[in-house]
């Protein structure tokens, strides 16, 4: 990569990513800046469902479409990409709405638990874009692996309160299997992830001159905004939240002052929190410097790719 510094050792993490990558258009977004990010030692990048509304194949299309970024970044045969969850944790019985349930056990899940258990003494950094699906799934088949890990999740309503968000929707038993474990949660609720936000003819000035991947980081992001038109207010005419850059943001910055440590919550059928007493703190979002983000990753393509 074509940079004049260097990142010490010490001060690297390791990373496996979890996205819903063909969900909509920013996921390519946090794939190609965690790519670029020296700081990143990236183990394998997982590709997970986004609920069946659109595609009865969400992941198989993830999937598709992490390979491509691969491709297109010049990453392709340097990190493993795998396959995760095809659709939410499904319940042994269905007594009530929150049973037991059973782990999605695939390729991802197993590589997580086995990445997780190698003797490297550092945590292993989880950033998931989309559903829990695969996260939860790990730790329900080997529970033990949760003092490893630290997951940073883009999901949730905002606080206190909660309400309905697209990736809590896509499987929120996953998200109380977590919660309710001991592994160390960092979440970034709706009302904070959507603040990486742009302008198209920013994109078009920064991104899109940056060699296959830039050109077709816009022309997606493009494409997504005009086959997703009505006259609803989202997605805007020329303006699109980047959400996911979010988590590569909090992880090469923890942005030490715009957290807060809460009591994890009960998340209800609607997707409420309660807080019952009964589940350790987790590291809450309240604020991101979103020109911070923005402009890391607009450098680091510009370095890496523009001619």
């Amino acid at each position: 990569m074509n940079y004049e510094f260097q990142v010490a050792d010490l001060k690297k993490i390791r990373l496996i990513i979890d996205t819903d990558a063909k969900n909509e258009a920013d996921d390519q977004f946090a794939i190609v800046h965690a790519l670029l990010t020296p700081k990143f030692e990236i183990e394998g990048i997982i590709a997970t469902h986004f609920g069946n509304d659109r595609t009865d194949h969400s992941m198989e299309e993830s999937y598709a479409e992490v390979i491509k970024i691969l491709k297109l970044s010049g990453f392709y045969g340097q990190v493993q990409a795998l396959r995760g969850a095809e659709k939410a944790l499904v319940k042994k019985e269905r007594t009530s709405y929150f049973g037991n349930f059973l782990p999605a056990d695939n390729e991802g899940v197993r590589f997580i638990i086995s990445q997780a258990k190698k003797a490297d003494p550092r945590p292993l950094y989880l950033g998931v874009l989309g559903p829990l699906t695969n996260v939860a799934s790990a730790l329900m088949m080997e529970p033990a692996i949760a003092r490893k890990l630290v997951i940073v999740w883009n999901g949730g309503g905002s606080y206190p309160h909660g309400g309905k968000e697209f990736n809590l929707m896509n499987d929120i038993a996953a998200a109380n299997i977590l919660f309710s474990s001991s592994a160390e949660v960092w979440q970034i609720p709706a009302d904070v992830y959507c603040k990486p936000k742009v302008g198209l003819a920013e994109l078009q000035y920064k991104v899109a001159p940056c060699g296959e991947i830039g050109e077709y980081l816009f022309t997606q992001l493009v494409e997504f905004i005009n086959e997703m038109a009505s006259p609803a207010k989202w997605p805007p005419a020329e303006s699109l939240d980047i959400c996911d850059l979010a988590v590569t943001g909090v992880l090469l910055d923890e942005h030490e002052y715009c957290y807060e440590w809460q009591e994890a919550p009960f998340i209800t059928e609607e997707m409420h929190y309660i807080f019952e007493g009964l589940n350790r703190p987790i590291r809450v979002y309240n604020d991101l410097d979103q020109r911070f983000i923005m402009e890391d990753f607009f450098a680091k393509l510009a370095l890496n790719y523009r001619k």
